[in-house]
């Protein structure tokens, strides 16, 4: 049952009945957002205000860049989604004097802005976690002698109330981000900086699924820089590793958007994982970074078919079944560079 006028004037037991609800709407909320908006009508709902919002600053603290409202808004307010600098109104007071604003009577008031007509009085309220200001809470009546001592008091409990509620939304946020950087760095490479063989793993037994409904083709270059143990022997394993990242970022440019994964499988070979392709595309694919790696002319001292890195490159394509496992593209292209190996 709503809370009645007098009760908001009234004790310790109103405060605690407001506090209450207000927390019981919070957690029905999906999301910062949800949360905010139930929390603005559950003000409407229980107290007689006019406007209840929560205005959010800016990183810096000196734009409002997000109002959540609730109630009759008939005027056009700021528009806080362009940017409302707390210069301007009765809200940008409370921020830059870090005080909550009781206005008795808008009219009289320089600051106020109006956004109902019928208003008469305000209170904006900081909304603070520990030194941080997020924003303001922003209470409006009909009334000249709504914001007591007592109704005051009951606004404030429920601004710190917001504040817990933004920073644990804003602690969540960046631990959400922390965990993708970390699932991202679990997925790279540390020494080329493309996939590693986890990632490569995951992504041919999705693609292998997907293409074996779809009826399509997956393609796969296994490629083997030739002789890389007496490159490291004769140059060093900085220079080998130099190598390596040099070869990873040629392959990288032979992968079409996302769809394609360039990936280290191990040691110094390098696979392209080629969803949609056919044999003859995926030769053609192989021939030119062949070129490619050669034209780079990354010297081999070592080598004993040139003065420069090649590489071998096996190349399967197959049609997925979901009948037998995704390895079986890596086999067939380890075969075709073993067979490319012995030609040679």
């Amino acid at each position: 049952m709503p809370v009645g006028a007098e009760d908001a004037h009234g004790s310790a037991a109103t405060l605690a009945a407001i506090l209450a609800q207000v927390s019981r709407e919070a957690l029905q909320g999906e999301g910062l957002d949800a949360v905010l908006q139930r929390i603005c009508d559950c003000l409407v709902r229980n107290v007689p205000v006019a406007i209840a919002s929560i205005i959010l600053l800016d990183e810096a603290g000196a734009v409002f860049v997000q109002e959540v409202w609730s109630g009759e808004v008939d005027l056009l307010p700021p528009a806080v989604a362009t940017g409302w600098p707390v210069s301007k109104g009765a809200a940008g007071r409370c921020v830059r004097l870090g005080q909550a604003q009781l206005i008795v009577d808008v009219d009289s008031d320089p600051d106020y802005v109006p956004g109902n007509a019928a208003v008469r009085s305000e209170y904006v309220v900081p909304i603070r976690h520990r030194e941080r200001l997020h924003g303001v809470l922003n209470i409006e009546s009909t009334r000249e002698d709504f914001f007591t001592v007592e109704a005051r008091a009951v606004f404030d409990a429920i601004a710190a109330q917001i504040a817990g509620a933004i920073h644990l939304a804003r602690i969540a946020g960046e631990l959400e981000v922390a965990n993708r950087k970390l699932e991202q760095l679990s997925m790279s490479d540390g020494l080329t900086g493309i996939a590693n063989r986890r990632c490569f793993d995951q992504r041919l037994a999705a693609d292998w699924a997907l293409l074996a409904r779809e009826g399509r083709p997956l393609a796969l270059l296994l490629v083997d820089a030739d002789h890389f143990k007496a490159l490291n022997d004769a140059s060093g394993h900085l220079y080998g590793d130099e190598c390596l990242r040099a070869l990873a970022a040629l392959c990288t440019q032979f992968a079409d958007g996302d769809a394609d994964l360039v990936a280290r499988f191990g040691g110094e070979e390098l696979v392209l994982l080629l969803p949609g392709r056919a044999l003859d595309q995926a030769c053609e694919i192989a021939e030119r970074l062949r070129c490619r790696v050669e034209a780079a002319a990354m010297a081999h001292p070592a080598s004993p078919v040139g003065a420069h890195l090649t590489v071998s490159i096996g190349v399967a394509a197959l049609r997925p079944d979901a009948a037998f496992p995704p390895e079986r593209l890596i086999a067939a292209a380890d075969r075709a560079s073993l067979e490319e190996a012995l030609k040679c």
